[in-house]
């Protein structure tokens, strides 16, 4: 089996979490990052949910691309399934990505899109509520605060600036 590429626009940026051969820049068209989906495992509680990111129609997304070893594939795809399908709010689908230092070569990425027809799917929420659900939200992974600081922080690194993220960390910042 060939190699596949893996797209990673939220946790996987900073917790991959499985063996690759290579990581390059990417971005995929048509999709963008948000945080729209309730998370009641790992960043929250049914009782308490936090907020994760999702990718949802529209827009560009930049993150990386990691190239998994064809050998290696489908453990990693049935990791990434147990990982990111916890709950069937993400829907795993093939992309194309432009991928590379200067974005310029395409190919297909794997990666996982929000339903939003799912019930986790939060949908659009006002920056303010967006930071509290950030900032209470804690589960199995650690806290709301930690995952969203740890991905402004990643994008950072790349040259990678999401402004809504980044209101949004802020806002959850000011409560504190």
């Amino acid at each position: 089996m060939e190699d596949v590429w893996v797209f990673g626009y939220g946790s996987l940026l900073w917790h991959t979490g499985f063996a690759y051969r290579d990581v390059t820049p990417a971005r995929v068209q048509g999709y963008h990052r948000a945080l729209r989906v309730y998370s009641h495992v790992y960043r929250g509680s049914k009782e308490r949910p936090g907020l994760v990111c999702g990718l949802l129609p529209g827009g560009s997304c930049r993150g990386l691309a990691f190239r998994v070893a064809g050998k290696d594939w489908e453990s990693v795809r049935a990791y990434l399934h147990e990982r990111e399908m916890i709950y069937d709010v993400d829907v795993p689908r093939w992309v194309n990505a432009r991928l590379g230092p200067n974005l310029t070569e395409i190919d297909k990425v794997y990666t996982f899109v929000a339903n939003a027809r799912h019930a986790q799917y939060a949908g659009r929420l006002s920056v303010e509520d967006t930071a509290r659900l950030i900032r209470h939200g804690h589960g199995t992974s650690g806290s709301g605060m930690d995952y969203l600081a740890n991905t402004v922080a990643r994008l950072a690194e790349l040259g990678i600036r999401d402004k809504a993220l980044e209101r949004v960390l802020a806002a959850a910042r000011e409560e504190i």
